[in-house]
């Protein structure tokens, strides 16, 4: 009787081990269909350049100084930043790219040292970019998962950054899956389940574009359009899965007194994503911050409300270069 039992538990054991270990590469990963290069997709004034190794989607307005590169946020594209690219011209140089995974720039499935979806690869980016344009010194400007990238270029290349402009910037979050989870994610049954998990951003991101806005009524067709449009880009869900697996945290809330740079915090009065109370305990706790919160907004509001964006930026620009 013990020796049944002992070879019921066996076999249990090994038909549980198998569906764990072969089960999840039974689940078909179709390819995507309807898919173009990054080139058939783009706009009239986009370029290419490539940096580090990365062929970069970026758009340009204005000249000379100051210099600003702004920097989206999470499942955004540099259109996000179309309403007050050409205001901030007026006063210099503006430089909008897609960040890595996102956009318009080259989604690498393959590569050699280091990883261009990391944290390291995308604060060389911004380097690379002030390079390319010869740029000494620029105002980042970076919204959300953007303002985390431009704090860690202010840490990483600090003689390069003349001020911050963070909005809504994800700070107190945490970048991606908790440590623990991480080493399954890396197996390679979840790296083939990756795609199909990223492709839930087709069905979830109305839903999240909405939250991002504090009336959703606002939203016009034409700005649904400029989101999902990226979505037609090859090999986006794998770059996206990518991404995820390369997201670190950053540990920004540790080293908060280490930005002595001046610094403008914004935040929308109805984040729903990234907590307005977040973005202004972080304005409290950065040693050189102004804090301007922007009523009727959520955690878009260079989108949603962009004159009063672009008033609170202007006026703090005018102190900084009074």
């Amino acid at each position: 009787m013990k020796t049944r039992a002992r070879r019921i538990a066996l076999v249990s054991l090994v038909v549980v081990s198998l569906t764990v270990l072969v089960g999840p590469f039974l689940v078909p990963v179709p390819r995507l269909e309807n898919t173009f290069s990054p080139q058939a997709l783009a706009d009239a004034d986009s370029q290419f350049i490539e940096i580090n190794g990365l062929n970069l989607h970026v758009k340009t307005m204005g000249q000379g100084e100051p210099a600003f590169v702004l920097l989206h946020g999470f499942g955004a594209s540099l259109y996000s930043w179309q309403a007050v690219m050409e205001p901030l011209s007026q006063q210099g140089l503006v430089i909008a790219y897609d960040r890595p995974a996102f956009g318009l720039t080259e989604r690498p499935l393959t590569w050699e040292g280091r990883n261009p979806y990391g944290p390291e690869a995308q604060v060389r980016l911004v380097i690379g970019l002030l390079d390319h344009f010869h740029v000494e010194k620029a105002i980042l400007i970076g919204n959300s998962a953007g303002g985390r990238v431009a704090m860690q270029t202010a840490l990483a290349y600090p003689d390069r950054v003349a001020a911050l402009v963070l909005v809504d910037p994800a700070v107190y979050s945490s970048a991606g899956a908790p440590s623990w989870v991480r080493p399954l994610l890396n197996t390679p049954q979840m790296r083939h389940l990756g795609p199909l998990f990223a492709r839930q951003v087709q069905t979830r991101g109305p839903e999240l574009i909405e939250k991002a806005w504090h009336d959703p009524s606002l939203i016009q067709p034409e700005t649904l359009e400029l989101y999902k449009k990226p979505l037609q880009v090859e090999n986006w869900d794998t770059a996206l899965w990518e991404l995820t697996l390369a997201s670190q945290p950053s540990n920004l809330a540790e080293r908060l007194s280490e930005f002595t740079l001046p610094v403008l915090v914004i935040t929308g009065d109805d984040d729903r994503i990234i907590p307005s109370t977040d973005t202004i305990r972080l304005a409290g706790e950065l040693p050189d911050a102004e804090l301007v919160v922007i009523p009727a907004a959520g955690h878009v509001p260079h989108e949603e409300r962009t004159v009063a964006f672009m008033e609170a930026v202007n006026l703090y620009l005018s102190r900084l270069y009074k």
